[in-house]
């Protein structure tokens, strides 16, 4: 599902008394469906942390019709500039409606010093207000061409769905992994990495913030403290989506 394009504001640097040649940097994914609270919540978190970068997924515009082909392509890119910050000592916070299993299988992800993930999230009647409140023209831009097979409410049903299968996904890998994984891609993603990980695997790890009843200052300290949590975690070589930790071997090229 496509969104309006949106930038968030920057903010970047090394921490105090550390060099950017030292420092290892960290992947924020904020994943979750329309109207959880995503790009709200960066824009609230940035503030509060210091050497982040915050990027909505959508600021690389999406076309008429993005399906999730475009989806899977569009994550290298986002990638690319993970890996360019990390060099500085910079970590990317990146939110949208990507699931931690479509980034791990992003070829190019293998370059990321350490993947941390966390699924925003709200319940179906407030997500389906939230929605319902932005309008004819919110349904006219996210459901382009789709307008002709779906009518309002069950554009909205269909944002709930999505989001039931967000939060079953951030909780099990195993959970329909046919829904991201499609023929067109196929012989590009690297699902093999972790297709076999069972729901309890320690690098299948995603907190979860819920906003349906936090307020805005609630939500963006919950979302800090997590990022602290991660980066102690990651400091002391502790953290299971390190580079070297979740991939270690690549097998040759895919062949369609």
């Amino acid at each position: 599902m496509g969104g309006q394009a949106r930038r968030l504001p920057e903010r970047s640097g090394v921490r105090p008394g550390e060099s950017a040649a030292k420092f290892r940097a960290v992947l924020y994914l904020l994943f979750g469906s329309s109207a959880s609270g995503k790009t709200t919540l960066v824009h609230d978190v940035l503030p509060l942390v210091a050497g982040v970068e915050g990027h909505d997924f959508d600021e690389i515009q999406p076309p008429p019709g993005a399906d999730t082909a475009w989806r899977h392509r569009t994550y290298e890119a986002w990638v690319g500039r993970a890996v360019t910050l990390q060099e500085q000592g910079v970590d990317l916070l990146l939110c949208g409606q990507t699931p931690l299993g479509e980034l791990l299988a992003t070829p190019s992800a293998i370059k990321l010093e350490a993947i941390s993930a966390c699924l925003i999230d709200c319940d179906d009647a407030t997500r389906a207000a939230r929605l319902e409140g932005r309008g004819a023209a919110w349904f006219a831009r996210s459901a382009g061409p789709l307008q002709e097979q779906y009518t309002w409410p069950e554009w909205v049903e269909q944002h709930l769905m999505w989001a039931d299968w967000l939060r079953r996904h951030a909780h099990d890998p195993t959970w329909m992994p046919h829904v991201i994984r499609i023929r067109e891609t196929e012989n590009e993603m690297r699902w093999e990495r972790w297709s076999a990980w069972a729901a309890q695997d320690a690098r299948w790890r995603v907190r979860t913030v819920d906003t349906s009843t936090a307020s805005r200052t609630a939500a963006a300290e919950t979302l800090a403290g997590w990022i602290d949590a991660e980066r102690d975690l990651f400091r002391r070589e502790e953290h299971p989506l390190a580079c070297g930790r979740w991939a270690t071997a690549e097998p040759g090229p895919k062949r369609a």
